[in-house]
């Protein structure tokens, strides 16, 4: 199969994660996939393949080179598509050429893919690219990245003249719903450092993230009949909103780029009796992220001085920034860097304003920079992917193995 090919039936197989059900993986449409996946890498003759109860499929290319020293690389993909969005029946097409118009995804219902809303489309002039219905997201994000793995991994078996270390690849579920690395053995895994395939646009490279919190805020009132409220009725809904207001108006994703954290309500839910909120607090600088967290804490006492008694927080620590484990070892980054500039690529190395599996990984002891995997507008009906990028990816990886058995 060509990467294409495998790409257009990975998106086939509905994967969409779900942060609700408390098991894993999350869905029953990833472990069908994974299951598929795994039949793969045993007709290519892939070793050490192993698939666990939770979704996890890890698989070895043996070594070709006569060096004892070359260190053991894995690259990682995740099987699960974003919650935002349905990722069922899929039917994606490829615009050939594309011409730098107006793409019409979907006729019926006036869904438009358009330059003048992404601009970014006219970066990939006289490309292919593969496109959705208007009706589902596409799932580059991340079957773009298992594609260019297995394709890189084929490539190697049949070009045996270039040498590379053991490799070892890694396909995991839940990523999206921020999970993907709690159940990753990496003991089992058996790498130094990895990569994860699951970056955004030809060319970017991440070796940094967000620290990450969950916040919930949880407001009870009294409710009391309108009529004869006055002195008596708390409105929980009211307290909310005076809380809200409490925090900087401009810290907020739509307000902030590059290095800038935010406070982002995702969620509410309320009535006079009981209010809950549900923010997600992001800093790339540690300290300014725990800051971030002592201030909600400070606007609950506030309103506890208010209201006495009336409000709780609960807070959670997600993930953390993966450059304080890649530091110290800046040759896995130095290595795809180098992989890129011999595809013809200039890397772009740039913080990832989210997270990613491979920082958590990074924390469990296998440092894991981020490559890109080519897709754009992620998690929608809008997402798009150009079939270069992919080949890109692919080349990069193959690159990857061939510079760390030079090296060793």
């Amino acid at each position: 199969m060509t990467l294409v090919e495998r790409f257009l039936d990975f998106v086939k197989y509905d994967t969409q994660s779900d942060d609700n059900t408390g098991v894993t993986p999350s869905t029953p449409g990833q472990m069908v996939f994974v299951k598929h996946l795994k039949e793969m890498v045993e007709a290519m003759g892939l070793e050490e393949i192993t698939l666990d109860d939770n979704g996890y499929l890890m698989a070895t290319l043996p070594a070709n080179t006569d060096k004892a020293d070359v260190p053991v690389v894995g690259f990682i993909a995740h099987v699960d598509t974003a919650p935002d969005m349905s990722g069922k029946d899929v039917k994606p097409r490829i615009v050939k050429n594309y011409d730098g118009k107006d793409v019409i995804l979907n006729e019926e219902q006036h869904i438009v893919l358009s330059p003048a809303e992404f601009p970014e489309m006219l970066n990939y002039l006289g490309q292919d690219l593969i496109v959705t219905d208007g009706t589902t997201l596409l799932g580059a994000d991340d079957k773009a990245g298992i594609a260019e793995i297995l394709t890189a991994v084929d490539y190697l078996q049949s070009h045996p003249e270039i040498k590379h270390g053991k490799i070892r690849i890694a396909f995991n579920p839940d990523e999206e719903i921020g999970k993907g690395a709690h159940k990753f053995d990496v003991e089992q895994f058996g790498a130094q450092f990895a990569y994860t395939m699951d970056g955004g646009e030809i060319g970017e490279m991440e070796f940094e993230n967000f620290n990450a919190a969950g916040c919930k805020i949880t407001i009870n009132g009294r409710n009391v009949h309108p009529g004869t409220a006055k002195n008596k009725m708390v409105n929980s809904i009211r307290v909310a909103n005076q809380l809200i207001s409490m925090l900087p108006r401009w810290e907020t994703p739509e307000h902030t780029e590059g290095y800038e954290g935010f406070y982002h309500l995702v969620g509410i839910e309320g009535t006079v009796e009981q209010t809950t909120l549900h923010y997600i607090i992001r800093d790339h600088d540690r300290a300014r992220f725990e800051s971030r967290k002592r201030e909600m804490q400070h606007l609950v006492e506030k309103i506890n001085t208010e209201f006495p008694g009336s409000t709780s927080i609960e807070l959670t620590d997600q993930y953390y920034n993966m450059r304080e484990k890649i530091e110290p070892v800046m040759f896995v980054v130095e290595y795809a860097e180098q992989a890129m500039r011999d595809s013809g690529l200039e890397p772009r190395v740039q913080p990832i304003r989210g997270g990613t599996d491979g920082a958590q990984l990074s924390f469990k002891g296998l440092p894991c920079p981020n490559i890109f995997a080519g897709g754009l507008n992620f998690h929608g009906r809008y997402e798009f992917v150009p079939i270069p990028s992919m080949e890109k990816a692919a080349e990069v990886i193959v690159n990857i193995c061939r510079i760390i058995e030079e090296k060793a």
